[in-house]
């Protein structure tokens, strides 16, 4: 399976492997033999327990994601966030300027309001689905806690819909490697949506 990141994968701490398999959703190979297609068929499967465990949630994101802007035509390939496959989301604020995909940044951070989403599944080594977290970047003003990374606040949600702690730091420290992005990771050339 190619690999849908633009840069070299980021090793991901223990702390994103969690995530319970879902019975119903099995790969038909290991997950490194999984093809595209295979990949996005395991997607559809899961999709519906997945979204219905982030929708518990208390935070309004975790429900007005699905209308924002997809990025890519395919999940992204394993890689950052333990391993497992991602879909992003960009809501309306930021995405026309996301989909540009510009690695020229740094002078031309993404617009204040900008929020990112991520939902996140696996294939564990028994070819089980795995569910795993929401993930939220949201880009803030300067002038705050958030300076030092960028002006981003990472969030995560639980596949249960709860609330999980992290690090802020611990979540830039990767997402710092893509500094000429202005911290984000984009998808691989081939899959990504662009209004081009």
């Amino acid at each position: 399976m190619r690999k849908l990141f633009s840069k070299a994968a980021i090793t991901a701490a223990v702390f994103f492997v969690s995530g319970s398999a879902y019975a119903a959703c099995t790969s038909p190979v290991a997950k490194d033999d999984l093809s595209e297609e295979q990949v996005i068929e395991i997607f559809e499967c899961i999709k519906d327990e997945l979204r219905a465990g982030y929708a518990n949630s208390d935070n309004p994101w975790a429900k007005d994601y699905l209308k924002w802007g997809r990025t890519a035509s395919a999940p992204a390939a394993p890689g950052p966030h333990g391993g497992r496959f991602l879909n992003t989301t960009v809501n309306e604020i930021g995405y026309a300027e996301y989909i540009k995909y510009s690695d020229e940044r740094e002078d031309n951070p993404m617009p204040v309001g900008t929020v990112i989403a991520k939902e996140v599944f696996g294939v564990n080594k028994k070819n089980k689905v795995t569910k795993g977290q929401l993930f939220f970047m949201e880009k803030v003003a300067a002038g705050g806690e958030a300076d030092k990374y960028g002006n981003w606040v990472y969030s995560v949600i639980k596949s249960s819909g709860k609330p999980q702690k992290i690090s802020q730091k611990f979540c830039h420290d990767c997402h710092g490697a893509f500094s000429d992005q202005d911290a984000m990771g984009y998808p691989d050339e081939d899959v990504r949506l662009s209004s081009n």
